[in-house]
């Protein structure tokens, strides 16, 4: 899927519309993914690297009370952070993950290679849910290539 972040550039750039990141357990690949086009300030303003729940919480505003209820790697806290993103750094449209990348980190009902994509967009938040089952640096890399296809799927089905 190599080339994606170019067609999601000319998507965002077509819609005038703004993105940012917040990732977990990917630690930036998706943000360096994106920044790998030429001219992406035109439409990327920046991310943040969540990966303690403390940041979550305090940077991003997901809600401790989510955290202790549903767990760090589930589809409510990347919704929050998505939507938490999308209000801290003043985009149109949010990116976020949280996932268990390997080797270690699995519990009962989480394994290695579950992860979730969190999408906010004008107040909307959406997530989706993933398993992936290669070793640490190919679910990082499976996880930012999910959330990228994702992205170009919205960008895809709105009018405008």
């Amino acid at each position: 899927m190599a080339g994606q972040e170019y067609e999601i550039g000319d998507l965002l750039r077509q819609k005038g519309l703004t993105l940012g990141v917040v990732e977990s357990a990917t630690g930036g690949l998706i943000s360096h993914l994106l920044t790998a086009v030429p001219g992406s300030s035109d439409y990327y303003k920046g991310s943040v690297t969540s990966y303690s729940n403390e940041v979550k919480i305090s940077v991003i505003g997901v809600k401790a009370a989510t955290l202790k209820k549903y767990g760090a790697v589930s589809s409510q806290v990347a919704e929050e952070m998505a939507a938490g993103g999308e209000k801290l750094l003043s985009v149109d449209i949010c990116l976020a993950d949280t996932g268990i990348a390997g080797p270690g980190g699995a519990t009962p009902g989480k394994p290695v290679g579950l992860f979730y994509i969190g999408l906010a967009y004008q107040g909307e938040v959406f997530s989706r849910k993933y398993d992936f089952h290669g070793d640490r640096a190919q679910n990082k890399q499976s996880a930012a290539e999910a959330a990228l296809d994702w992205l170009k799927e919205y960008l895809n089905s709105l009018n405008g």
